[in-house]
């Protein structure tokens, strides 16, 4: 697991004769920074791998083929690829967006992705047969400007001091204790602590995201399905 801060400076075993599964979310099209600097830490040594990119509803724009490029670039290789679709970080009551995705259909459709690639990693008589896997997206890379200084906010009169937040923030961003503090440089506005904390005590409440979330809202109701690259 990459997620956590601590995966920065953690030693991987590396990969031999096994099937990886390398899912990631997306940030606007793109991958997040956050990732790309932990998953290089990986050596893949040729092991096939299933790549996966999850998307709030929007698009995923350029993050598949990045992903693709990123995965060879430490030495795996690629021989299926999806896009599913997940519920957006921004989503909320007043604004929701994809809200309870993935769904059945959703995995039913995960589940014939996952046999199909059994089919064909058990009919292959080499990895030697794995061919170069065609995603879609854009080379440049389109650019992701990432609203900075902004993080969720807590009710102190709501929250308990558990501090679930503190351990799913993937950057480290919040300090427990008397006052839970977070620190807007480090927030990548995944919003993993709002949607964790038990007691509804954290929110994000910038004007900047809720104009975003309004927007994605309103122009992003139209169901998108998974799609998949074999």
């Amino acid at each position: 697991d990459l997620t956590p801060p601590e995966a920065l400076n953690q030693e991987f075993a590396e990969m031999h004769d096994e099937l990886a599964i390398i899912g990631t979310p997306v940030y606007g099209g793109r991958l997040p920074a956050e990732m790309l600097s932990r998953f290089r830490r990986l050596k893949g040594n040729g092991t096939p791998t299933v790549i996966v990119v999850v998307y709030g509803n929007r698009a995923y724009e350029d993050a598949l083929l990045e992903l693709r490029d990123v995965a060879l670039e430490a030495g795996f290789r690629p021989v299926a690829a999806g896009a599913f679709v997940g519920e957006h970080s921004f989503s909320g009551d007043l604004t929701p967006i994809a809200s309870g995705r993935p769904d059945e259909e959703d995995l039913g459709k995960a589940r014939e992705f996952g046999k199909r690639i059994h089919e064909r990693i058990w009919n292959m008589q080499t990895f030697g047969e794995i061919h170069p896997l065609h995603v879609p997206g854009n080379f440049p890379y389109k650019e992701f400007r990432r609203l900075s200084g902004i993080a969720p906010i807590c009710d102190d009169t709501l929250c308990s001091k558990c501090g679930g937040c503190a351990s799913v923030c993937p950057t480290a961003a919040i300090t427990a204790g008397d006052a839970m503090a977070t620190d807007g440089s480090l927030c990548c506005l995944c919003c993993a602590c709002v949607k964790f904390c038990p007691a509804g005590a954290r929110s994000m409440e910038d004007s900047r995201i809720r104009e975003v979330a309004e927007r994605l809202a309103a122009n992003c109701r139209d169901r998108k399905e998974p799609e998949i690259f074999l």
